[in-house]
């Protein structure tokens, strides 16, 4: 459910035509429903109501600090991979006690902000990361709370991108490895084993892989426990998937159903990084018709948002649905919907049945709350788009357009090139 809706032949966002909000902001535009961000992220809270658990936000999904307090509101915490990432959570308002820290590559100025800060636990992925999470630990006078990233080779079915789980994947540590992983944790004075952690992928559209995952967790739980290893939290990751075309992923429901099944008796505190299936569907990328060319071979919408606004079609080759701003009875023509960056690969859309647009018209790619803003770039020295947040009659800019001057600043010339 979103709450972007077709009124009288235009697209709104809540009570707002999109239309209003691009003669007030400009375009290229993300926009995102507030009455859509919270009522997804309560029907995922409430379907494992009755069961002590945790929703830490997959901060890297869309890390805007309005979007990160809108979940603060709902009791919500963090799922963050860098510094930067514990940082935003802060600006934000998050409990420390409420910010799970992932990522294979933690370096040790990121792990002394997140000690210093008293983030909830660390999801560790290599002996070498506990190893300095311990050694910086010790000269902080602390103890630091950990969990294993576990990897138990599973396939979630996705793209290969976006797959975390398999032997293959960087992430975590190889289920065959873990128990000796938590004894050698054991054995060091600054840590603090408090969890255990399993993430397999991202845009997940059956259960069947989390179930699979969870029934190895659980098999190396028991193991722990007979090493007199006691684990408070259990980290399921996130990676439940959206509809982005014709994919019919679980609704939050059914999966709470499946996990919770699985857990069966075990008493322990979930901890759950639900991303994309939040804020995906709760934000648009709104861009212009600039140019269109009509062949005999091809043919192409050309609009002012590109690869550098939203990647993920030119990276995944992902689907993400484009609909007409004001709905037309053109004709319709197939035909790329593509972007102004210097690259082939630059397009949101190819082959599309859509009414063919007058220059100025407004399209919008549907479904990019989630890895939308996060992944742009100024790629062609392009500023970012701006982003607003709408509630109900009310629009708010809750990131500026950058500006030219934005794009050079931080950047120095040398005296050298100036005599």
């Amino acid at each position: 459910m979103n709450h972007f809706q077709l009124k009288n032949n235009e697209l709104f966002c809540e009570k707002i035509p999109i239309k209003n909000l691009v003669e007030q902001w400009g375009t290229p535009l993300y926009v995102y429903s507030h009455a859509t961000l919270c009522h997804h992220f309560r029907t995922f809270d409430t379907a494992f109501q009755g069961y002590p658990h945790l929703i830490c936000f997959s901060v890297k999904a869309n890390s805007n600090l309005t979007i990160l307090r809108t979940f603060i509101t709902e009791g919500g915490g963090g799922d963050v991979v860098s510094g930067g990432e514990i940082f935003r959570c802060l600006e934000a308002g998050i409990d420390p006690q409420k910010i799970v820290y992932s990522g294979v590559g933690k370096t040790r100025d990121e792990i002394d902000f997140a000690l210093q800060t008293g983030i909830l636990m660390f999801n560790i992925e290599s002996t070498q990361e506990l190893e300095l999470i311990n050694q910086q630990a010790t000269s902080l006078g602390i103890k630091a709370p950990v969990s294993f990233r576990i990897n138990p080779d599973i396939d979630p079915k996705t793209h290969p991108y976006i797959s975390t789980g398999l032997k293959m994947n960087k992430f975590g540590i190889d289920i065959s490895q873990a128990l000796n992983r938590y004894k050698f944790a054991q054995s060091l004075e600054n840590i603090e084993i408090v969890g255990i952690s399993c993430h397999i992928g991202s845009q997940i559209t059956e259960t069947a892989p989390f179930v699979e995952a969870l029934s190895k967790i659980k098999e190396l739980i028991k193991k722990l426990r007979q090493e007199a290893i006691i684990i408070k939290y259990l980290d399921i990751g996130g990676g439940l998937g959206i509809t982005y075309d014709k994919e019919t992923p679980p609704h939050p429901s059914e999966y709470a159903q499946a996990i919770l099944r699985e857990i069966g008796d075990e008493e322990i505190t979930l901890v759950l990084e639900p991303g994309r299936v939040i804020v995906g569907n709760a934000g648009i990328l709104v861009a212009k018709v600039l140019y269109t060319k009509y062949g005999s071979g091809k043919n192409f919408i050309i609009v002012d948002a590109g690869m550098n606004d939203l990647i993920r079609p030119s990276l995944y080759d992902a689907y993400q649905e484009v609909t007409p701003v004001t709905k037309s009875s053109a004709k319709k023509y197939p035909a790329d919907i593509v972007g102004p960056i210097c690259e082939s690969g630059d397009f949101l859309a190819r082959n599309r049945l859509l009414p063919e647009p007058r220059k100025g018209d407004l399209l919008a790619v549907m479904s990019a709350g989630a890895y939308g803003f996060v992944m742009s770039s100024n790629y062609n020295s392009r500023p970012r788009p701006a982003e607003v947040l709408v509630a109900g009659e009310t629009s708010s800019l809750i990131r500026q357009r950058e500006s030219y001057q934005k794009l050079i600043q931080g950047e120095k010339i040398p005296d050298f090139l100036l005599s």
